[in-house]
């Protein structure tokens, strides 16, 4: 029994398949080639690069404090930014590196090319105190957060 439908091809097989080597693609029958990567290699370059810039976002009680793994790229080739409406923005460029004429490529699977990546920060973060460090390839973004007050409750005696 198939769960592909017939007019992709005829593909007989189970797409829930954990074990299948075969990856369908839904480009292969159109007119611009084999796959959308084949066809345009800047943008799943590019894409790639924005894809594979990993974050974690983790909260403490005295900050939120964010990891990315940004392997190769030295400080200068990050930017850090907050905007006003509280939104952190890590951002930067992986360089495709140079090729020379007397090289033959095996294999290109670092990613190259721009990066970005939000975050919404929450009503806490003090958007004025955030620090951010890079060493061995991570960048660390620490945003210190404001002690929320409770509310203070006043007792009223009732009259009467």
């Amino acid at each position: 029994m198939s769960l592909i439908p017939s007019f992709f091809g005829n593909r007989r097989s189970n797409v829930f398949d954990p074990f299948s080597l075969e990856v369908w693609d839904p480009f292969k029958d159109f007119p611009f080639g084999n796959s959308v990567s084949a066809s345009f290699p800047q943008l799943s370059r590019e894409n790639s690069a924005f894809v594979s810039t990993r974050v974690d976002w983790k909260e403490t009680p005295e900050a939120h404090v964010f990891r990315a793994d940004l392997p190769g790229l030295k400080k200068e080739e990050v930017k850090v930014e907050i905007e006003d409406d509280r939104v952190l923005q890590i951002s930067g460029e992986r360089n495709v590196e140079k090729e020379d004429k007397n090289d033959t490529w095996h294999r290109v699977e670092r990613s190259s090319g721009k990066f970005q990546r939000r975050f919404r920060l929450p009503e806490n973060a003090k958007m004025d105190q955030v620090k951010a460090s890079m060493e061995n390839g991570v960048l660390t973004v620490t945003v210190p957060k404001e002690e929320i007050k409770k509310p203070e409750v006043k007792s009223i005696e009732i009259s009467g």
